[in-house]
């Protein structure tokens, strides 16, 4: 992944963890991932509380981020505090198919938002760069583009705006059940330990690997030290 110079100039730190799961094969759902889930769920409510849970110093690095963006992160949340939050006032996950489940359960455990592309519909190398204004995105479960501004950071390929960084991916390049090839990137902020996504990622591709028959690939970090 390349990250632009005005990116990597107002963020020292920020990097990425990069992969791909090949060959999967999606289901509506996995009796052991199920299991899972209701373990994930139980642990996660033994441990934060909605009082306390942005205080978190994981937590906090993303909402600092989202601040820096012009995004207020008490009304759109980074995505693993959004499933924490969740957890914690609802008492479940979200079920979409085995894929989806298995990431957002990485995300949850390691508290790293998480982004997730059907590898196939993307084209050429992935960037990292700040929006131009007036360019158009739109979101899973978006009905319609927002328009975007200068400050918000986005991830590119191509071709398209594939993800506002580092919480909503586009809804033309989704995971859906007729996936095959998985693009997982694990999304760091200033703050956040290059250790720290790499970790997340290998849960993810565990995760893959076990319910979705995923092979993973070994995840490289972006932008490379030195």
């Amino acid at each position: 992944m390349k990250f632009s110079q005005e990116v990597l100039d107002a963020f020292p730190g920020i990097c990425v963890a990069e992969g791909t799961i090949r060959s999967v094969q999606i289901a509506q759902e996995s009796p052991g991932l199920e299991i899972l889930k209701r373990e994930t769920i139980q642990e996660m409510q033994s441990r934060y509380t909605l009082e306390l849970v942005k205080n978190e110093p994981v937590f906090r690095a993303y909402r600092d981020f989202f601040w820096s963006v012009g995004v207020d992160p008490t009304k759109t949340r980074p995505a693993s505090e959004a499933l924490i939050r969740r957890i914690l006032s609802m008492g479940k996950l979200p079920r979409i198919n085995t894929a989806v489940d298995a990431y957002n359960l990485a995300s949850v455990r390691s508290g790293i938002p998480i982004a997730a592309f059907d590898a196939d519909t993307l084209t050429g190398d992935l960037s990292l760069r700040f929006a131009i204004n007036g360019e158009r995105f739109l979101g899973i479960g978006m009905e319609k583009p927002l328009v975007l501004h200068k400050n918000q950071v986005i991830m590119t390929d191509a071709e398209q705006i594939i993800a506002i960084y580092p919480y909503r991916d586009s809804d033309t390049t989704k995971v859906t059940p007729e996936t095959r090839n998985i693009c997982i990137i694990t999304c760091g902020v200033p703050g956040i330990e290059r250790e720290h996504l790499t970790k997340a990622y290998d849960l993810c591709a565990g995760y893959l690997k076990e319910y979705a028959g995923g092979i993973p690939s070994r995840a490289a970090v972006f932008p490379g030290q030195g």
